[in-house]
């Protein structure tokens, strides 16, 4: 499988192989959570339309639901914040300040909730200590990885171009095989969407639609 991107005038070319082994591969989901799933979610007015565009919501039950049956490990990313946000600093700014702000993601309500679509099943495995913008970050994600000697990740959620994408450059820089889902990913609007997608994550990542990576998985 080759990709080809024109970024700024350079030609990123990645290739890899073909078929990914269910066993070395885990399927990382990011904050599937009601305050972006959810009508009624702080935040889901800001993805809704994004979210709509790609099905992103159908296709990552449907994609996590097959590579579970496949074999594949499914990991699962929330981001949570104690009712004080003490966590964050009193000066924060940018998303974290907005984050804040707006009490999202508070530990144990119902907006830091799974959806009820995306609830982890008794074999997946739920990464602790989120409470900033990349995976790995805060969190064991790296050593739940290494233990289940996972080579490939496959990411879906939210947002596409914060959370997402942090998780990418972490996943590429520690050596990983990186896929980012694009049909599963969704952000505040499809300008945003598009950038990330067409320019960012070819230079860190393989993107592809979730239908490609399931067919991938031998």
């Amino acid at each position: 499988y080759t990709f080809i991107s024109l970024t700024s005038s350079i030609i990123i070319m990645a290739e890899f192989d073909t078929k990914f082994k269910p066993e070395t591969t885990a399927v990382v989901v990011i904050e599937y959570q009601n305050e972006f799933c959810t009508p009624t979610g702080k935040l889901h007015g800001a993805v809704a339309s994004v979210m709509e565009s790609t099905n992103m919501l159908a296709n990552s039950v449907a994609t996590v639901t097959e590579a579970r049956k496949k074999g594949c490990k499914i990991i699962h990313v929330p981001i949570s914040f104690s009712s004080d946000f003490k966590e964050l600093s009193n000066n924060s700014y940018g998303i974290l300040l907005n984050v804040k702000n707006g009490s999202c993601f508070v530990a144990k309500s119902w907006g830091a909730d799974f959806h009820e679509s995306m609830q982890p099943q008794p074999e997946d495995i739920v990464v602790s200590g989120k409470s900033g913008l990349c995976g790995f970050e805060s969190t064991n994600l790296d050593f739940i990885l290494r233990q289940h000697k996972i080579e490939t990740v496959a990411l879906g959620g939210f947002l596409t171009n914060c959370c997402v994408e942090s998780t990418m450059r972490g996943a590429y820089e520690k050596g990983y095989k990186v896929i980012t889902l694009t049909d599963c990913t969704a952000c505040s609007s499809p300008e945003a969407q598009d950038a990330a997608i067409q320019f960012t994550f070819p230079m860190f990542s393989l993107p592809m639609p979730s239908a490609s990576f399931l067919e991938m998985l031998v």
